[in-house]
């Protein structure tokens, strides 16, 4: 937690502990992008949840699906599952409607799906290759309140004089939030866009101790860089296609914007009319570094 081992330590009543961390051997920081949107209301706001899904809706295109959806109360994956049954454009699969097992196999196998969950999706999911290729996380987690287990503990640390919310609450969050990030990235060659969508997340003294306490990703505001993080990889290899096949003699080059045929058994990688309009300044993105998140 914000990249210490106190909380840890203090839980199992140790002191002066000697601690190591190891680094990860996964590359978050070329193979990830962490993208927080602008514009969202307070997470107690009445909107909140339907100005999120708005922006997830907007994400779930740009990544052709390919997306876990992990949300921090059943409330909340209800009313996108009514949203979304309607209005997504790939497989929709949601959180017991199937057993868990038989959920992830339809996602890998679907390769395009969309998956709601809460907080049983959280961890012990591994899904690895393009099938996930975008986390999107609806609030901080922090444990309900009217949890009696939590408020028990919340009170044991008041009558000792402890902070609870220091002590306790938001180091619980930070651990919980690490996990579903942890979705993402399963593998070596994985590449990835995680979305948090709280702007506690940058408005809150507190949120400094989230970002400090996740893996060291690019970081953005702009959803231009997301789309753009998505298409690289197509667009790339559709350039690799132009020069490789002007230099054999099959094609000319006439510009920038010549595109090759597409090669037989290649997922038409078409962008949808909704996020077209990012697509241009996206493209002029494409090789240029991506910018981190102030704050």
């Amino acid at each position: 937690v914000n990249d210490k081992f106190a909380h840890f330590a203090r839980r199992l009543g140790l002191e002066d502990a000697n601690t190591l961390k190891l680094d990860s051997p996964f590359d978050f920081h070329n193979h990830a992008l962490f993208y927080v949107p602008e514009g969202l209301p307070e997470p107690a706001h009445g909107s909140y949840t339907d100005t999120m899904l708005d922006h997830a809706e907007q994400i779930i295109r740009a990544s052709r699906g390919r997306t876990f959806v992990l949300f921090t109360s059943y409330r909340a994956l209800n009313i996108a599952q009514r949203r979304l049954k309607d209005s997504c454009e790939f497989p929709l699969l949601v959180q017991g409607s199937a057993p868990r097992n038989e959920l992830l196999q339809r996602f890998r196998e679907l390769g395009n799906a969309v998956l709601l969950g809460t907080s049983s999706f959280w961890e012990g999911v591994d899904v690895r290759g393009e099938a996930l290729s975008c986390v999107i996380i609806d609030k901080l987690p922090f444990a309900s309140p009217g949890d009696p287990v939590w408020q028990a503990r919340i009170d044991a640390l008041k009558e000792r004089g402890g902070n609870p919310f220091i002590e306790e609450q938001l180091p619980h969050a930070v651990i919980t939030l690490k996990q579903g990030v942890g979705r993402l990235i399963r593998d070596v060659n994985d590449r990835g866009v995680l979305v948090i969508c709280d702007p506690r997340l940058v408005s809150k003294s507190y949120g400094r101790v989230f970002l400090n306490s996740l893996p060291d990703m690019k970081r953005t505001r702009d959803f231009s860089e997301v789309v753009a993080f998505f298409f690289r990889p197509v667009m790339l290899r559709g350039y690799e296609l132009l020069i490789e096949n002007a230099r054999n003699g099959r094609q000319q080059l006439s510009g920038p914007l010549a595109a090759p045929e597409k090669p037989s058994g290649v997922r038409d990688m078409t962008p949808p009319s909704s996020v077209q309009g990012c697509i241009h300044s996206a493209s002029r993105k494409l090789l240029a570094p991506v910018p981190c998140m102030v704050g």
